[in-house]
């Protein structure tokens, strides 16, 4: 049986030293909306897939959160099945710390997005806004506009003329990208986060350059009427053998500034002996094709940027022993020197001679626990029975990957709301075909609801199978068995233009008065450097 913890006890774990893990199991819609700022959100509809990555050492002390509504109790127990030991509530949920005096949240990756604004109020980074920039466009400024996302968000909308350059491959890569010392770089993201970080780290790492963020990224040149570009795939040049050492010497002296430990292959072994005892996450902080090129085995893809963009997303476990690799080094040293601004204590470069020895190739891999005996269908059996009029489908894929690609006729579920949601489908609730992405998740909430007393098979393959079988998707929101709170919506996904305008300048102003909410009690504050 789990135990429970207090709003001021768990505040007084949060300011300590001790590893925790405190985990928000509702939807992320919903947490969006109202959360504790420390806690990550690994919902429960998706837990069985998550909690390894996220929190890998079983004996590690877990808080778990919800409404106050059995949530909380239900991971617990699955949890608790899968060898976690150290378990506990919050009590009264998240109205249980808001009774407590504490302040909540809304938004994600929220301690990132206040660390960003206190980056450009503390360093006062420069910037110019949408205005400015197209001016300096029209008037052939010797400059040079960097996008610090990576490429999908890039690819999605971008800046015309902007070269895609993530946050953590900036100090990497910029000679080659602006050679000149007189050339301006300005750096943007969709907001403000990325673009303040990423112009910060050019600065504190000396280029010579003028650097500026561009102040409201993509939004704030949207909200002005300039029109953004789509599909673009610029990415920044290969980093010369030169280029590299300069980009390696001048990360150095940011490490050395902010005290960012280099440790050598025989700490990082003898940690790795020791994980029954302590967290080890070790993250290769390079760009995609680097990684799969070749990583260390236990080695978890986590981009410089966006482990700074995300923390919360990266590293779920608070004082978890965290060791950065780049065979570069110029991307984990820059990485590290902005955690350990935030906070973080116990973050590690390993050295590069020994970040590329022993080297696997391919995608990350870890395994989730094994999936329960369930029975299954093939793409062909699920058309024939469809066909047949003999299924229902059930789709558990997130509300918006649903909107734009789900099997005709199927139900969208939210997998945490099953058995009370199923009684939308009516007459219609009968065999159940069960599908997510890539299968995975469904094999678990078939074997659950055959065992609850609700016959259900899983598509082999998820809807990534179907599609790939060629058979055909449709588009829209046609059957919501639940309500669409699973996913928080971003600007961008709004497909309404006045409502995506209205949001854009209610994101931007949330971000801009984080710097002082988090002032509040259960905020958080920043060292001071």
């Amino acid at each position: 049986m789990p135990t429970t913890i207090t709003a001021a006890d768990l505040e007084a774990v949060l300011r300590g030293d001790g590893e925790l893990a405190l985990i928000d199991v509702r939807e992320e819609g919903v947490f969006g909306q109202n959360h504790l700022l420390m806690a990550v959100n690994l919902p429960l509809s998706g837990l069985e897939l998550s909690i390894r990555r996220a929190v890998p050492r079983r004996g590690t002390p877990l808080v778990l959160v919800d409404d106050d509504d059995g949530l909380a109790a239900r991971a617990a127990a699955l949890l608790t099945g899968f060898g976690y030991v150290d378990i506990s509530l919050l009590e009264g949920g998240v109205a249980g710390w808001t009774a407590a005096g504490l302040e909540t949240f809304s938004g994600l990756n929220v301690p990132s997005k206040a660390f960003g604004e206190y980056v450009e109020h503390h360093f006062d980074t420069p910037s110019v806004d949408a205005t400015e920039l197209r001016r300096m466009i029209d008037n052939g400024a010797d400059m040079v506009i960097l996008d610090s996302r990576p490429m999908a968000e890039f690819n999605r909308m971008s800046i015309p003329g902007g070269i895609n350059c993530p946050g953590a491959e900036l100090t990497h890569r910029i000679a080659a990208l602006a050679p000149n010392p007189e050339t301006t770089v300005v750096v943007n993201c969709a907001g403000r986060t990325r673009s303040i970080l990423g112009a910060q780290s050019l600065r504190h790492a000396g280029v010579p350059n003028p650097v500026v963020a561009l102040r409201n990224g993509t939004m704030g040149w949207h909200l002005a009427g300039f029109k953004l570009d789509h599909g673009q795939d610029r990415a920044a040049p290969a980093v010369s053998a030169a280029d590299a050492v300069l980009a390696r010497d001048r990360a150095g002296v940011v490490a050395a500034h902010y005290g960012v430990p280099v440790i050598d292959g025989a700490t990082l072994q003898k940690w790795r002996g020791e994980q029954e005892t302590h967290t080890l996450l070790v993250l290769d902080v390079r760009g995609p094709d680097e990684y799969q090129a070749g990583h260390l085995v236990d080695a978890r893809h986590a981009p410089g940027g966006q482990v700074v963009q995300a923390t919360d997303r990266h590293i779920a476990v608070r004082n978890a022993r965290v060791v950065l690799v780049d065979p570069a080094e110029t991307r984990a040293l820059m990485t590290a020197a902005w955690l350990i601004q935030m906070g973080l204590s116990n973050v590690h470069v390993l050295a590069a001679a020994d970040a590329a020895t022993s080297l696997v190739t391919g995608p990350e891999a870890i395994e989730p626990p094994p999936p329960p005996a369930a029975d299954t269908l093939t793409s062909e059996d699920l058309n024939a029975a469809l066909t047949a009029g003999a299924v229902t489908v059930v789709d558990l894929q997130p509300s918006l990957a649903y909107r734009e690609g789900h099997i005709p006729g199927a139900w969208f579920l939210v997998r945490a709301r099953w058995q009370a949601d199923l009684a939308a489908l009516g007459a219609a609730a009968g065999k159940l075909v069960v599908t997510s992405p890539d299968g995975a998740l469904a094999l678990w909430v078939a074997a659950e609801m055959t065992a609850a007393g609700q016959p259900a098979s899983a598509l082999a393959g998820g809807t990534e199978a179907w599609a790939a079988a060629g058979y055909p998707l449709t588009q829209g929101m046609e059957n919501p068995a639940s309500l669409t709170d699973d996913v928080f919506l971003l600007p961008y996904a709004r497909r309404d233009p006045d409502e995506a305008a209205a949001a854009m300048n209610a994101y931007l102003t949330w971000e801009v008065a984080l710097l002082d909410q988090i002032k509040k009690p259960g905020g958080i504050s920043f060292p001071q450097f």
